[in-house]
């Protein structure tokens, strides 16, 4: 009963690989690497985490000429909150970043050097600790606190412990927002990691390192109770104007670059996804799928989709620098293929957040660019599309 989805599967590793055409892997011409992702094999949680962590660092160059004597915050998914289940499972199981997996990740960021290690997430209602969400969930926050030295934790979803919201801007000037004002400690960070769950998202196709940026818009600013000249002082309600552009951030805070811009959220969140992650650059990314769900993002998807939702097991963690490869090859370990393009699985209704984060030049999609190292691609695609 626990995994009766993987009685759904009705396509082998091979068929399906061969019918959805995730076929960068078997590319004719090879150009040089730009980058290096390591991919592991992982059938369950607890303290082997460590070890195969590790292990997987030192395949992508390592941690100590990353991390050592900086500021390190680390961005977790905890999406939705942790009373949402899908069926008995947990979320940790299911939709959030599991806890083994981010102590695993601390623990080697303060052997590597770290000076500091924050964790941080956002959360769409209220001021709570991000200690007391986790609790909720039946964690222990001390396990984290703990997995190295110096460790602390922020709810970015307001002010938190900071006086003032940091502007960081986009680069080029953006797709959607010219920059965002944005909690301090993603401004004070010397380095920046997003842990994030392999899962499929309605509105970018994948939930990977560069979707799980959306998160760190604080909702004071940019959710649906926001102030209209300056931030609220508590967080209330999603961010519905990312996806339906139906009202502006705090005048206090940069507005949209063109107001008479399609206001379609296929349109729209891609696009402020690749916004958030060239204002806000990732670092080390790190995707975890030992054990996740399929069709969408959460268990409150379900209503009005096609497809059903399954919990699975991929069994499976991947490593890098390069968010967009990192995300791509994730994209290809779920059987789809990250040069597709919307219309095409899994950006049937949306743009692809690989192309945009792409085009502004945060990283490379494309596979035959990207070194792999550790356990084969191909003996890793776990097609979430089977499930159905």
């Amino acid at each position: 009963m626990r995994f009766r989805s993987q009685q759904c599967a009705t396509y082998t590793r091979r068929s399906f690989l061969a019918a959805a055409g995730a076929l960068p892997l078997a590319a004719a011409t090879r150009t040089a690497p730009e980058t290096r992702v390591a991919l592991a094999r992982c059938h369950s949680y607890g303290p082997h985490l460590v070890p195969l962590l590790g292990k997987m660092f030192d395949q992508i160059g390592g941690l100590r000429r990353l991390v050592a004597g900086k500021t390190v915050a680390v961005k977790i998914n905890l999406t939705g909150a942790a009373t949402i289940r899908l069926w008995h499972e947990p979320a940790e199981t299911t939709y959030w970043t599991h806890p083994d997996v981010i102590g695993a990740a601390v623990y080697w960021m303060g052997r590597a050097g770290a000076r500091r290690i924050r964790i941080v997430e956002s959360f769409a209602e209220g001021t709570k600790p991000l200690e007391e969400e986790m609790l909720v969930a039946g964690w222990d926050p001390a396990d984290l606190l703990n997995a190295a030295p110096r460790v602390e934790m922020e709810n970015t979803g307001f002010l938190g412990y900071g006086k003032r919201y940091h502007r960081l801007m986009v680069p080029n000037g953006g797709y959607i927002y010219p920059g965002f004002d944005l909690n301090h400690s993603y401004e004070e960070c010397d380095v920046f990691v997003s842990i994030a769950k392999l899962k499929e998202h309605v509105t970018t196709g994948i939930t990977g390192v560069l979707k799980n940026l959306f998160g760190i818009a604080p909702c004071t600013i940019y959710g649906m109770a926001a102030g209209v000249d300056e931030p609220a002082p508590v967080p209330h309600g999603g961010r519905l104007m990312f996806h339906t552009g139906y009202r502006q951030p705090s005048r206090s805070a940069p507005q949209e670059n063109d107001f008479n811009s399609p206001r379609e959220e296929g349109y729209r969140v891609p696009r402020i996804v690749a916004d958030l992650a060239a204002a806000r650059p990732i670092h080390l990314s790190i995707i975890e799928g030992v054990e996740t769900m399929t069709t969408g993002e959460g268990p409150w998807i379900a209503e009005g989709r096609s497809r059903k939702i399954h919990h699975v097991r991929p069994g499976v963690l991947i490593v890098g620098t390069d968010p967009v490869a990192t995300d791509a090859v994730a994209a290809a370990v779920m059987g789809f293929d990250p040069m597709a393009e919307r219309g095409t699985p899994p950006f049937e209704t949306c743009d692809s957040t690989l192309e945009l984060a792409e085009r502004h030049g945060l990283g490379t999609r494309d596979l035959n660019r990207i070194e792999l190292a550790g356990e084969p691609l191909r003996d890793l695609v776990f097609p979430f599309r089977a499930y159905t």
